[in-house]
């Protein structure tokens, strides 16, 4: 476990490292720049910590990367590795994708695809060369995020199966790594609105001094630290349902901070002129990964009654 001093000092290198890299060439690779800086070492040792300072980096630098695959991957017991890409659920989902699902943009350039597919509690898992299957870029709400779909042919051959657990484990760390990843975004959208309240004026005054100003940054901030907590719980207590309700609290938070910055930023905030937007568009994004808040909300709401007992997710 890595204390809180070396855990800052990582997150301000990883952090200052990307920005660098994308401030001198806005289409850096930046998963070679986490290679650099020692992340799949990271994964492997202390995998919690590497997904929390990683992700949380990317949401707050809006870059795109495909280390998503790296933490599937490693969680299902493969070796992760450039070359590796992996089918993630459809949108909205977090069942086994099996012949149809998404992919980063590591698909784009992959070697082998790896996949899972079959039922939650009777998955089977398949590495069939990238050349069995079909991609077509995702444009949507945010192009720029690479996300491709991907339709690929498994023979039976092919397949083994995969203990049940794995796969559940799997969803976790995906869940809370892109609930980290809306987190550095959410702060960031935050950060952009409470600078603009502080450097545009009204009746000569800073836009920080109006009261609705106030609340709305406020509000902003109540969900952002509310998001924290959560993705405390979910690394201090790891299991399926803190996960689930992390990025749950994740998808809930990004459109709250968005809401609440958008109106604080006015119309420059509806422009492309200003950086907002692209958090913005990167956090809808991430939303519809491995289960939308609605539809975990949902899947959780239809397990309690099904089951008539409430388990306690954090021990206070």
């Amino acid at each position: 476990m890595i204390d809180a001093d070396e855990r800052r000092s990582m997150e301000q290198t990883v952090r200052r490292a990307i920005e660098d890299a994308i401030a001198s060439d806005t289409n850096a690779d930046v998963d070679a720049v986490l290679t650099k800086v020692g992340w799949l070492e990271l994964l492997r040792d202390e995998p919690d910590d590497a997904i929390g300072v990683v992700f949380t980096a990317l949401g707050a630098t809006n870059a795109t990367s495909s280390a998503l695959d790296d933490v599937i991957a490693s969680a299902l017991d493969r070796q992760p590795r450039a070359s590796l890409a992996v089918v993630l659920p459809r949108f909205s989902t977090w069942d086994p994708p099996g012949a149809e699902g998404l992919a980063t943009a590591r698909v784009a350039s992959a070697h082998e695809l790896l996949v899972v597919g079959g039922t939650a509690s009777e998955p089977w898992i398949a590495t069939v060369p990238s050349r069995s299957a079909e991609m077509t870029a995702v444009r949507g709400v945010d192009p720029e995020a690479g996300l491709r779909t991907v339709s690929v042919r498994v023979g039976a051959s092919d397949a083994a199966r995969l203990d049940s657990a794995a796969w559940s484990s799997a969803i976790a760390r995906a869940q809370r790594a892109i609930a980290h990843q809306i987190a550095g975004a959410s702060r960031a959208m935050l950060d952009l609105a409470r600078r603009h309240s502080l450097e545009r004026t009204q009746f000569g005054r800073p836009i920080a001094r109006l009261q609705a100003v106030r609340h709305r940054l406020a509000d902003a901030l109540v969900a952002v630290e509310a998001l924290d907590a959560a993705l405390v719980a979910a690394r201090e207590q790891p299991d399926a349902d803190t996960a689930a309700l992390a990025k749950a609290i994740a998808g809930r938070t990004a459109h709250t901070v968005a809401k609440h910055c958008q109106q604080v930023l006015a119309g420059i905030g509806f422009t492309s002129e200003h950086p907002f937007h692209r958090f913005l568009k990167r956090t809808l994004a991430l939303e519809g990964l491995f289960g939308s808040a609605d539809e975990i909300v949902r899947h959780v709401g239809r397990r309690l009654l099904a089951e008539r007992c409430a388990p306690t997710l954090i021990e206070l």
